[in-house]
């Protein structure tokens, strides 16, 4: 690896001399304005693998393997990190120098990464114009449909998959009837409607999101189904005096009966007391996807048993990267599929639904408001998809054609989304 310092009045002068000292294959890992116009750092055969390996097999830290690098160079300018301790210094002068060069070593290293890191974001965002721009010339109706299915709020990966298979139809309205139909398709529903199935059936999700609400939703749907003895509450949120206050007063406004689980053996007592009931349902603790309690609770109700049969409940409001999080958070409780919440305060719908259809979460129930029971839907994939379409109406107007560019150019330049 060679690394040199360029100065010069301008950058077009700099980039001249890096081409003329060390040829087309140099790369500018920094640049900046100094007391004679411009430096330029720049380097040929840069491996950071190799010096990261060759780091490891000699027992020192990266940032030292740099340094030795950096100031072996035949022919490098660069001045060495600090200076070297004398011979005859006592040992504490040389404890003292060695961090100076260690952070200075470090500090140029991280420097070098971070110029490496904007490059690449550079070469990347070109890339993906091009692609962006090849699309819209060779198959402008798979643009328009990735255009409309974008209003949706959907994943840039999922618009993309469905619009590149309805771009087939011979018309734009043909297309667009088959790129909603294809949505619904791929929507997971759950096969049989968990208050109809009966047994014990927990609720799961982050803090805020409405499982409490869903309780009671699904407690009175129940109770008018099969009469106010065929369903029981029970929960484990002894976190919050709040949330068993809440829940208390839904028990005894339904007449039904409520158990306080504080623990694995009170859990299965609680249900073991409960299995007379068609339907008992356990509400857990609401708590951050990154809450260190989170395992706890998880462990809790597994000690429930086979039995528990787990829903995870997601708010439409969540954006696609936390809706993420939380599915990735509370895969260890296996939910059998998911509810979905404030349907109502959403500004789209396409997050929630790009996740469940990558995770393959079956859809139970939607609800789309506070009032119990009325505001409770079994889930349906078409209604669903309608509702997206009645959402993203509401934003109006055309998408920005840049906006489209930076989040679908990254999927057709073949990057991670």
């Amino acid at each position: 690896m060679r690394i040199k310092r360029f100065a010069a009045p301008d950058i077009r002068t700099a980039i001249r001399l890096v081409r003329e000292t060390l040829g087309p294959d140099a790369v500018i890992l920094s640049n900046r304005r100094g007391p004679e116009g411009v430096e330029i750092v720049a380097a040929v055969d840069y491996d950071e693998a190799a010096l990261l390996a060759a780091a490891d097999e000699a027992g020192a830290a990266p940032e030292a393997a740099a340094l030795a690098a950096e100031t072996a160079t035949p022919g490098a300018d660069l001045p060495p990190a600090g200076p070297a301790p004398r011979r005859d210094a006592p040992a504490t002068e040389a404890a003292a120098a060695r961090p100076a060069a260690g952070e200075t070593a470090a500090a140029g290293l991280e420097e070098v990464q971070r110029e490496l890191h904007r490059l690449r974001g550079l070469v990347e965002g070109q890339l993906a114009r091009l692609a962006w721009g090849e699309l819209k010339r060779t198959r402008p109706q798979e643009v328009a449909l990735l255009g409309r299915l974008t209003e949706l709020g959907l994943a840039p990966r999922l618009a993309r998959r469905i619009a590149a298979e309805a771009a087939a139809q011979e018309d734009a309205e043909r297309a667009w009837r088959a790129a909603l139909g294809l949505l619904a398709h791929a929507l997971p529903m759950a096969a049989a409607e968990p208050v109809a199935e009966g047994g014990v059936v927990a609720l799961v999700g982050a803090t805020g999101v409405g499982k409490t609400t869903m309780v009671a939703k699904l407690a009175a749907r129940c109770a008018l189904r099969h009469g106010r003895r065929s369903v029981a509450l029970v929960t484990t949120d002894s976190y919050r005096i709040g949330a068993q206050e809440q829940l208390r007063t839904f028990a005894r406004i339904l007449d039904v009966p409520l158990r306080v689980a504080e623990d694995a053996e009170s859990l299965r007592e609680a249900i073991a007391a409960l299995s007379d009931r068609h339907l008992v349902l356990v509400d857990t603790a609401g708590m951050s996807q990154r809450d260190v309690r989170l395992s706890e609770q998880l462990a809790l109700l597994a000690a429930g048993g086979a039995a528990v049969r787990s829903y995870l409940v997601l708010s439409a409001t969540t954006q696609r990267q936390g809706l993420e999080e939380v599915v990735r958070a509370f895969r260890g409780a296996a939910p059998a599929g998911c509810m979905v919440t404030k349907v109502d305060e959403a500004g789209r719908l396409g997050d929630v639904l790009s996740v469940v259809i990558e995770h393959r979460l079956p859809v139970a129930y939607v609800g789309n408001g506070q009032r119990v029971p009325e505001d409770l839907q079994l889930a349906r994939a078409h209604n669903l998809v309608s509702l997206a379409m009645a959402m993203g109406q509401r934003h109006g107007g055309e998408v920005d054609e840049e906006v489209l560019a930076a989040g679908l150019g990254p999927v057709l330049a073949g990057g991670a989304c």
